[in-house]
């Protein structure tokens, strides 16, 4: 039953196979036994979990339940959870206990999944690695002296070992598809907007989006049926008749399923950035493509060598203005001793922040200073308004583009640790996604050295049931996504 897709765990509950509360206890048992040696959740709250389980086994009891109805997902601990330690992964928020649910949170309680408990994350989500959490580093089930990917690595983690059957990330510049791809699962950075950002703890607010992470294309369907939708409350929330993000996925397919489709292949996705491991891969995926029907054609982003650039000005901008909030006065980390009010905000931030979230802070206030704002910030949205261009005029030519996800599989805990910069480069292919507001996901693609590689989908905007239905069919005739690390049966 753990390693069932959310469709079957759904039908088990409907015919009374199992209840939500033997499913959640399940899942608890799992993450007492193996979260030690991974470290993929903050925080768990037993009698939480089983009360909510209970209400939904009295829901579908009354025949009111929907497709999530009593099955447990865990949320990333950037949502604030009504109730629930909500900490961002850093000791600024280490005793902070939300008074409300961010808008994903209501949702899910809405269709009737159990919270099932926080996962841990890169400190506010600034990382690539999940080793910047101040509750130190998520290890990776595949491999546990590896990282799992940041910033999203514990709901990657625990949804690869079976401690969850799918969870929530939040993709800023690839943080939903990097642990993705890590980790071998399918995780979806949905078109900016489409999700409410209400309640989800702020790091760079024209890049972040919420999106699902589980096993299969099938799965993040049903789960963004329940994530999506207009909300009043965030004034980036997009007003959009609702969708369906599963229905393709059902009609009946040939042998050619996506005749018809022109997926685009970037010249700037095919360099000498990525692994030759990683690159065979994703080449043997184009070549399955293909075999489905659908037609490569040859694009360019010539804008797109430029963005990690532009993204490591424009999020540290928005994260200095965002982070000046945590100040030790109403709530959060407050520095036990201090002069005057200037001390106390000095300390605290001292004290409550970790080394990389002080980089960024102090680059994003730099950035904006006067004097440099015309030399950086404005030259990086000028930039990040060419790169959306470039994807326009690649789309006039193709459906959906095509390539890796991450440059390479799992790198070592700690390799990259002391060099910024070669952290920043996990997320090369990733980051112009998110300037550019477009939807993408990652799905698997196969294994390098038995760790595994991730292969990337971008669509236009509003085309996730697009993008969807290309990643499923893809999974219909490969079976990468159904590989479990050993030890976790």
């Amino acid at each position: 039953m753990i390693t069932d897709s959310l469709q079957a765990l759904a039908r088990a509950l409907a015919t009374k196979e199992v209840s939500s509360v033997e499913l959640t206890r399940q899942y608890l048992e799992r993450i007492a036994r193996h979260n030690p040696q991974l470290n993929a959740f903050i925080s768990v709250d037993e009698a939480n979990s089983l009360a909510q389980a209970g209400a939904a086994d009295a829901r579908l009891a009354r025949g009111e339940g929907g497709p999530l109805t009593g099955i447990p997902i865990a949320h990333k601990d950037i949502f604030c959870a009504q109730g629930w330690l909500t900490t961002c992964g850093s000791k600024m928020l280490n005793n902070f206990v939300s008074p409300y649910d961010a808008a994903v949170i209501e949702r899910f309680k809405r269709a009737g999944a159990v919270l099932l408990g926080k996962t841990n994350m890169d400190e506010f989500a600034m990382g690539s690695s999940n080793e910047t959490s101040f509750y130190g580093p998520v290890k990776n089930p595949w491999n546990a002296d590896c990282v799992p990917g940041g910033s999203s690595g514990g709901s990657a983690a625990a949804v690869a070992a079976g401690l969850t059957p799918a969870a929530t990330g939040t993709d800023t510049g690839g943080s939903i598809r990097q642990p993705a791809a890590l980790c071998n699962l399918t995780g979806m950075k949905p078109t900016y907007g489409l999700v409410s950002r209400y309640g989800m703890i702020a790091f760079a607010s024209s890049l972040d989006q919420a999106g699902p992470l589980a096993r299969s294309a099938a799965d993040c369907a049903l789960l963004l049926n329940a994530m999506a939708g207009f909300d009043e409350r965030d004034s980036t929330s997009l007003e959009r008749p609702r969708e369906d993000y599963g229905q393709a996925l059902t009609a009946a397919a040939g042998d050619r399923p996506l005749a018809g489709l022109k997926i685009g292949l970037p010249a700037e996705f095919f360099d000498q950035g990525c692994s030759p491991e990683v690159m065979q891969l994703v080449e043997a995926a184009i070549a399955e493509y293909r075999r489905l029907g659908a037609e490569t054609v040859a694009v360019s982003l010539p804008s797109m060598q430029l963005s990690v650039a532009a993204y490591y000005v424009i999020a540290p901008a928005e994260a200095s203005s965002n982070l000046a909030r945590f100040d030790g006065v109403r709530y959060g980390y407050r520095a036990p001793a201090y002069h005057d009010l200037n001390d106390m905000y000095s300390k605290s931030r001292a004290q409550g922040f970790g080394a990389e979230v002080k980089r960024r802070i102090l680059i994003g206030t730099y950035v904006l200073s006067h004097g440099y704002y015309d030399a950086y910030y404005l030259q990086a949205q000028r930039i990040r308004r060419l790169i959306a261009k470039d994807f326009a005029h690649a789309f006039q030519h193709c459906d959906v583009i095509l390539g890796p996800t991450s440059p390479s599989t799992a790198f070592k805990l700690g390799e990259k640790a002391a060099d910024p910069v070669q952290m920043y480069l996990s997320d090369i292919y990733t980051i112009a996604v998110n300037l550019a507001g477009l939807p993408a996901l990652s799905i698997p693609c196969g294994f390098a050295g038995g760790l595994p590689a991730g292969l990337q989908l971008i669509g236009d905007y509003f085309t996730e049931s697009r993008l969807l239905n290309v990643a499923h069919r893809y999974q219909q005739t490969s079976n990468w996504h159904l590989q479990r690390p050993a030890g976790f049966d």
